[in-house]
């Protein structure tokens, strides 16, 4: 019930991010919480000790996003969003530039390093604050 209609165009939901908000305030105000999602600025500044934005080369991004059946516009707009770093622009000028990093995402073995390292900055944030 988080959404408020239907984009024919890009042939998905239209989020209503203010429900969302409402939706996630009780959960995220307990932490120990991540949230994963392709934007971020209208989530709370409040909520986030770190934003790691997961970055795609293009090439590997239009295979994946092609496996996933993106065509037209849709595809398109996503290869242009990575290339001019639409949503690492988006995360700075949410949140603190010092809590944002950026971490490669083309390759299985990205992904595991990025679990890697994402674990080790939760291990080392409650060893800091507990």
């Amino acid at each position: 019930q988080l959404y408020e209609g239907f984009d024919e165009e890009y042939a998905c939901p239209i989020l209503d991010e203010d429900r969302v908000v409402d939706e996630l305030e009780d959960r995220m105000g307990q932490g120990g919480v991540i949230v994963d999602y392709h934007g971020c600025d209208f989530f709370p500044e409040r909520w986030f000790h770190v934003v790691f934005v997961l970055r795609t080369d293009s090439a590997f991004l239009y295979d994946r996003l092609q496996a996933r059946g993106y065509t037209g516009k849709k595809l398109q707009d996503n290869i242009q969003c990575e290339i001019f770093q639409t949503l690492y622009e988006e995360a700075m000028l949410s949140y603190k530039k010092e809590i944002v990093h950026q971490l490669p995402s083309n390759t299985p073995e990205d992904l595991e390093r990025n679990l890697d390292q994402i674990m080790q900055w939760v291990e080392q944030w409650v060893k800091d604050n507990n």
